[in-house]
């Protein structure tokens, strides 16, 4: 009974990697800009990669091929987001500026201040209730 719970379960984990695989392989190829397609490769390194590598853990059983998957997950989990920060650090560096609206970064710095400096890029509060 216990096998057939593991099987399974292990391809339970199998199908949701296939799933997210190919999630971010299509975010790769529609989104607009690189920041946004490096987000859908993330989706692939943690999601994709980590099911499907549990998935085959539990099918492997306790043996070497298992503890060499374990092996494999970790340098994944450690490694794939030190690259994602890599390339948006260089794409930024090359002047590659991202499809926002607005540009964030000096919102935080404006809180409590009412100087125009400070409040122009922030757009005024709508109110909860339309004035009639």
């Amino acid at each position: 009974m216990s096998a057939v719970v593991l099987t399974a379960l292990s391809w339970i984990c199998i199908s949701a990697g296939c799933f997210f695989t190919l999630t971010g392989a299509f975010g790769l190829v529609r989104m607009p800009e690189v920041y946004t397609r490096m987000h859908a490769a993330s989706v692939i390194d943690t999601l994709g990669a980590g099911f499907l590598i549990i998935g085959l853990v539990l099918q492997a059983g306790l043996t070497l091929v298992s503890a060499k998957l374990v092996f494999i997950l970790a340098l994944i989990f450690f490694t794939g987001p030190v690259i994602t920060h890599a390339l948006a650090q260089a794409a930024s560096e090359a002047g590659i500026e991202p499809l926002l609206v607005e540009d964030r970064r000096g919102r935080l710095d404006a809180v409590g201040s009412d100087t125009p400096e400070a409040t122009a890029g922030v757009l005024p509060a709508e109110p909860a209730h339309p004035v009639r």
